[in-house]
């Protein structure tokens, strides 16, 4: 939710705390880093042993690898290869014969080329068997020194898992019923100098897993599945929007002002204008200003950066659609939000019921409406309906334990941090939050039957906000003061606040008609309908800390 104490706060806090009372008591602090001291030089010890160990076993590898390579320059065989042209991969052999029988692809005697990493090799004798992995799958291939030669075959015997290969051969199906390939003809394309992690000891870090997607995509069916199912995904978004009217677009990522969000930017230089840019932390007003041009619905699918913490919900790049309609208004943005999400579930799924963080979850239309100060009353008790000053509400804080930062000294803001603290945890089912303080909706417009709130609305699936959406604010002189209390929010430490915007209220000077308008994450949406509960896991390329950080 906006304006919540955000994790840099939250640890600087605590660290406070920490520093007061080791102060305080200097003989625990000694021995607290005498104990810390030496736990690390114990973890550094330990590093280096097992480093040490796992260094020599890769390079006797490594070495047998490198010795192979050279052999097979003196084959006169290049161990990098050139192009190879493939006529299936594995998906299309399982599906074009994968229900035929042994007799009858025997009858058929159907041929076919591919390519591949190995990825297991056995012998017996003068028969060897090996699985060949595409992107598709795996493939079993037969490599035969009947058929092959004793040359080929010599070249099968002395290829390493993780060797990439291509082969042309008969399919077929063994005795024991598993589909392969006869080879006939074999080609060796590059040469591993890196044995692959073992399968069972091998890459278990998650952490390292994220580090090197490579290899997590070659041991990993899920990832490999997941990082295919991502654009399936995007591409679904996009077929709905386009069939609705809506225009894709692209807006700058360099942003000379902060703004359309509430976050840290990441801040570079541009050398020739000798000024500094933010890298965009929303998409928002630029898109709105395509809609006073009169282009009426707009959408973007792209990149956003923010200068935040990371943890399983959150990192610093992500991917947003952000769509603005003309002539729409909260209540059509819901109603887009509920048919957009089923029927992406069910062009890529065929289905609208996932699993998620351990419960089913239906993106079947109607989704739950929750009103933000009901939501509280219902879970606290509390009633933020009742006129109150900030003193009342902080009052309130206080009594229920609520931090407040000295930024979000407002009735608003309070509302907001004990939704957060009280209700967020128990919606499970999609919900739409709504309602939200004016305080926090800078750029939403007021509810004109109580102007303390705001015509917005976030929904959120087992407590995580999946995409935030307004009624748009398009009166310029009510815009332009919320950006000043922006600026004064900012004068008084929050580091989130937007900047003034000058050309933007300019533009809405001219007339922005009433508008919807929605930002979803797309990182988020993947995550649900993928079953997975941390965003590194659909993302290619976290961001990630080194590995000598402590």
């Amino acid at each position: 939710m906006a304006e919540e104490l955000t994790k840099e706060e939250k640890q600087k806090i605590k660290e406070q705390r920490r520093k007061e009372f080791l102060a305080a008591h200097p003989e625990l602090a000694a021995k607290q880093k005498e104990a810390q001291q030496k736990k690390q030089k114990m973890e550094q010890t330990k590093k280096q042993i097992v480093e040490a160990v796992d260094g020599a076993m890769l390079n006797d590898q490594e070495a047998s690898r490198r010795d192979k390579m050279n052999d097979l320059r003196q084959k006169g065989i290049d161990p990098f290869g050139q192009a190879f042209e493939r006529t299936h991969n594995s998906a299309m052999i399982k599906q074009a014969y994968g229900s035929q029988s042994e007799e009858q692809l025997n009858a058929l005697n159907a041929q076919a080329t591919i390519a591949g990493r190995i990825m297991s090799k056995r012998r017996m004798g003068k028969l060897g068997f090996l699985h060949l992995q595409d992107r598709e799958g795996k493939i079993q291939v037969i490599v035969n020194q009947r058929i092959v030669g004793d040359e080929i075959y010599e070249l099968f015997k002395s290829a390493d898992l993780g060797d990439i290969i291509g082969v042309t051969g008969r399919i077929m199906k063994t005795q024991a019923g598993e589909l392969s390939v006869e080879c006939t003809k074999y080609t060796h394309l590059t040469k591993a100098l890196r044995p692959l992690p073992e399968k069972f000891h091998g890459l278990q870090d998650k952490e390292e897993r994220y580090r090197r997607r490579y290899l997590d995509l070659i041991e990993n069916d899920q990832s490999r599945e997941i990082a295919m199912l991502r654009p399936k995904i995007i591409r679904a978004i996009q077929h709905w929007m386009d069939a609705h009217g809506y225009i894709e677009v692209e807006t700058p990522i360099l942003s000379p002002i902060l703004g359309g969000a509430n976050a840290k930017p990441f801040i570079t230089h541009h050398n020739a204008l000798d000024k500094d840019f933010y890298l965009r932390i929303a998409t928002e007003l630029p898109l709105k200003r395509l809609i006073v041009g009169g282009l009426e619905k707009v959408y973007e699918i792209g990149r956003i950066f923010r200068n935040e913490g990371m943890d399983l919900k959150h990192n610093p790049e992500f991917t947003t659609m952000e769509a603005y309609c003309a002539y729409s208004d909260l209540e059509g943005m819901m109603k887009m939000n509920e048919e957009l999400f089923e029927s992406v579930a069910q062009e890529v799924f065929s289905r609208t019921e996932f699993e998620f963080m351990g419960k089913t979850i239906s993106l079947k239309a109607p989704f739950k409406r929750w009103n933000m100060v009901d939501a509280v009353k219902e879970v606290t008790g509390v009633d933020f309906w009742k006129p109150m000053s900030v003193e009342d509400a902080l009052k309130l804080a206080k009594e229920h334990n609520v931090e407040v930062a000295p930024h979000q000294r407002t009735v608003g803001n309070i509302i907001s941090l004990f939704f957060d603290a009280f209700c967020e945890d128990k919606i499970e089912q999609p919900t739409f939050v709504w309602g939200h303080p004016i305080e926090i909706s800078p750029l939403a417009k007021k509810d004109p039957k109580d102007p303390r709130f705001t015509q917005r609305f976030e929904l959120e699936i087992m407590g995580i906000e999946m995409d935030n959406a307004f009624t748009e604010l398009n009166d310029p002189i009510d815009q332009k003061q919320r950006f000043e209390k922006q600026l004064e929010a900012k004068a008084s430490g929050d580091e989130e606040a937007s900047e003034m915007d000058e050309d933007y209220v300019e533009a809405l000077e001219y007339g922005l008609p009433p508008t919807g308008g929605i930002g979803m994450g797309i990182d988020r949406l993947v995550m649900l309908l993928t079953g997975q509960d941390s965003i590194r896991d659909v993302l290619l390329f976290p961001t990630m800390k080194p590995r000598n950080d402590d």
